[in-house]
Parts: C-alpha cells; sequence; structure tokens
C-alpha cells in the first residue's frame, strides 16, 4: 500500500482559506494571504474563531491544544499550526 504524499503548504493554506470563507461569509470576498490577520481585526468574532479552529482540526485529522488558539493571530500561524500537529 502506497503512503499519501504529505500536504504541501500551498495546499494547506488553500483548505485553510476555503473553510474561512465557507464558515465566515463576510469574509468570502477578501484577499487572504498568510499574512492576513484571522481574528479581531478581520471582523472575526470569538464564536466564529472556535468554530473555523474545529472545522481545521476536523479537515486535517489533528488536535491543535486549545490553549495555544490564542496565539494563532495570523493565518500563516493555522498553517504552521497544522504542519507541526500532522506530523
Amino acid at each position: 500500500m502506497a503512503e499519501k504524499t504529505p500536504l504541501t503548504r500551498e495546499e494547506i493554506t488553500e483548505t485553510i482559506i476555503r473553510l474561512i470563507r465557507e464558515y465566515i461569509p463576510q469574509l468570502e470576498n477578501e484577499e487572504l494571504s498568510e499574512e492576513s490577520i484571522i481574528n479581531r481585526d478581520m471582523g472575526i468574532d470569538s464564536m466564529n474563531f472556535i468554530l473555523v479552529m474545529c472545522k481545521i482540526e476536523g479537515e486535517f485529522s489533528i488536535k491543535i491544544p486549545h490553549e495555544e488558539w490564542d496565539h494563532y493571530t495570523r493565518l500563516g500561524d493555522l498553517v504552521d499550526a497544522v504542519l507541526k500537529y500532522k506530523k
């Protein structure tokens, strides 16, 4: 049985952007990049942030400790977290 090819940083970024746009409709037309602030400054309230974090965990089959969530302020930070916990 062949092993799965690990996801690239770009694939992870695209998936997170898709999830943000899907679950936070007010950001649907926003330009998002790894430098984008993904919490307060983008108008994401705490409940939507929690929803997106749970969807990210489910999408990538990972568990990110809740006490770390406050450290993720940029979209790139979320990509780093997925790479860290996907191992």
